[in-house]
């Protein structure tokens, strides 16, 4: 998945409002269940890194080494 689509998510923090939580599950299931696979993998991927602070341009994978002893024949 590109980042540059991730770059375009904002968050409107003059847009707020408390609810209970039971009020949004249908407003928030509704919502999800109109958007596709693909929109759906893209949020999940925006709340990945935003979690975890990660950003895939700079996270390299730990390289680990290690010396394994076969056994004698």
């Amino acid at each position: 998945m590109s980042n540059k689509k991730l770059d375009n998510f904002q968050f409107n923090r003059h847009v707020f409002s408390v609810t209970s939580l039971t009020d949004e599950d249908m407003e928030d299931k509704t919502y999800w269940l109109h958007k596709s696979p693909k929109e759906r993998l893209i949020a999940l991927e925006y709340l990945r890194q935003v979690m975890y602070s990660y950003d895939p341009n700079t996270t390299r994978l730990q390289r680990v080494f290690e010396i394994a002893q076969l056994p004698s024949r």
